[in-house]
């Protein structure tokens, strides 16, 4: 099967393969929809960094920078914040960039039907426009991290009028403001995108075109781009690394990233809840989490290219909460729990992308955890369809990634307040949630530490996430290519990317 894999996917990248002015870039997955009010994907977001700017950007230091909006000012109440934008830009379509459209855009985020933006938008109470190039946010609260959520997809700007005319197939043909404007896409094959010759930003774009490359086999997308197929992957398979070292061909870019990997358990999202043990006894779930070894699985799933941790945030974080550390492997105390529960050999499926590394983390931890006396079945299902089934609560666990937001509250609030957008979960707690807000509404460094560390605790106990390690972003292109910037939010910025 995987030779039939690497034969197709050789054979598609033919077609690409001999133009210098065509950057291919082969992704893990293929995304989900291409309109950010709806998008939920990682691999999305990388073609998104080419498509649509947003009103800041990070910097390799997370440091948020202009973009769209050139400068910001804070009200003294901290309730509204002001941007004035950045002139000259206009649309795929031609529209151009002003006030209104950042207007429309945010209202879009918060108002639409099957929005993912919402939760982080929330706070959000409207939005004035001063004057063409001056926008105001008002808010029904300080929001601490409002800033760092408009450097991700609900700062992305769509041109109002191709997305009202479109509606919610928008995303089939997206419309933004990016450097490069949307061409086509078929399926779980590739989406192609050409230069936009009215990019405000075009002296650092150095390619006419863009081709994504959704390639699922680690394995064949590196043989990709040994064989000049393609320029560029991204999640280079930490197995891969030792041998690609050597090749002078190639250059090799890693990062820490600021998301995790874990273990999502269905404890409240549907009735499938309280159909296995490991979803209705928090008893249960602590024994599981003890017969796992974190640096094993960091060793066989990642290759040591990753850091253990065991919270939304990895421990080197400001905001890590000190008082969950991460426990120790522990069988004897992890049966003893299961005695008390009244479980003996509880059984789950463990639902698990098709990715390589989730399928090696589905493994071990089934291995681990059998020693615990837990029988843990595998189910592997392709990446969006996984999401799909997480949104109905048509699971018992789940292998998921989150690749992060530079405020900590993005690897929170959408997963674990009650109703959040990606609470697959479907845990709730008003004291966590109350403490949510505190985090937000408290711009005070040290005071959102305090309640951080609180919902750390009081998340240890209850377990609806097992989190497991945060990983190193691991990036292979071509020695050729200059101008990569590696940032711990995984992105692939092709502003400044050129072939030397």
């Amino acid at each position: 099967m995987k030779l039939r894999a690497l034969a197709f996917a050789l054979m598609l990248g033919s077609s690409f393969a001999g133009n210098a002015q065509t950057l291919r870039i082969g992704l893990a997955e293929d995304p989900d929809v291409l309109d950010p009010t709806l998008a939920r994907t990682f691999v999305g977001r990388i073609v998104f960094s080419a498509l649509c700017d947003k009103l800041f950007d990070l910097d390799e230091k997370l440091n948020i920078v202009p973009m769209l909006a050139t400068s910001h000012q804070w009200s003294g109440d901290n309730k509204t914040l002001t941007l004035k934008l950045r002139q000259g830009v206009t649309f795929h379509d031609g529209e151009k960039f002003d006030a209104a459209a950042v207007k429309f855009n945010l209202e879009r985020h918060k108002n639409m039907a099957g929005s993912n933006r919402r939760g982080e938008l929330a706070p959000v109470a409207g939005v004035d426009v001063i004057d063409a190039q001056t926008v105001r946010i008002n808010l029904t609260a300080p929001f601490a991290p409002l800033m760092a959520v408009l450097t991700d997809r609900a700062g992305m700007m769509v041109s109002p009028k191709a997305a009202a005319a479109a509606g919610e197939k928008f995303g089939a043909n997206p419309v933004c403001s990016g450097p490069y404007k949307f061409v086509e896409r078929v399926a779980q094959d590739r989406m192609v995108l050409e230069r936009y010759a009215g990019y405000w930003n075009k002296a650092a774009i150095n390619f006419e075109r863009i081709t994504y490359l959704p390639i699922v086999d680690a394995t064949v997308r590196l043989a990709n781009l040994r064989s000049g197929q393609l320029d560029f992957i991204e999640r280079l398979a930490p197995s891969d690394v030792p041998g690609l070292k050597g090749d002078a061909r190639f250059k090799i870019a890693k990062i820490v990233e600021i998301g995790y990997q874990g273990i999502t358990i269905n404890v409240a999202k549907s009735d499938q809840a309280q159909k296995n043990p490991l979803g209705k006894d928090a008893r249960v779930r602590e024994a599981f989490e003890l017969s796992l070894d974190r640096d094993g699985i960091v060793q066989v799933a990642m290759d040591g290219e990753a850091d253990k941790g065991n919270q939304w945030i990895a421990p080197v974080n400001r905001y890590y909460g000190k008082s969950a550390p991460i426990p120790k492997r522990d069988i004897p105390k992890a049966r003893k729990l299961l005695a008390e529960a009244g479980v003996s050999n509880p059984s789950f499926t463990l639902m698990t992308p098709t990715t390589s590394d989730a399928q090696r983390i589905a493994q071990v931890v089934q291995a681990m955890a059998k020693e615990a006396g837990f029988d843990v079945k595998i189910q592997s299902t392709e990446f969006a369809t996984t999401l799909n089934l997480a949104d109905k609560g048509q699971f018992e666990a789940y292998v998921l990634a989150w690749s992060g937001r530079a405020d900590p509250d993005g690897n929170l609030h959408s997963q674990l307040s009650c109703g959040g957008p990606t609470n697959y979960s479907g845990f709730c707690s008003k004291e966590v949630d109350a403490l949510i807000t505190e985090t937000r509404v408290n711009l005070d460094p040290a005071k959102r530490a305090a309640a951080y560390d609180k919902i750390a605790a009081l998340i240890q106990k209850d377990r609806p996430i097992v989190y497991l390690y945060h990983r190193h972003w691991l990036w292979a292109y071509s020695s050729k290519l200059s101008g990569f910037r590696t940032a711990p939010d995984g992105m692939v910025r092709v502003q400044g990317l050129k072939m030397n």
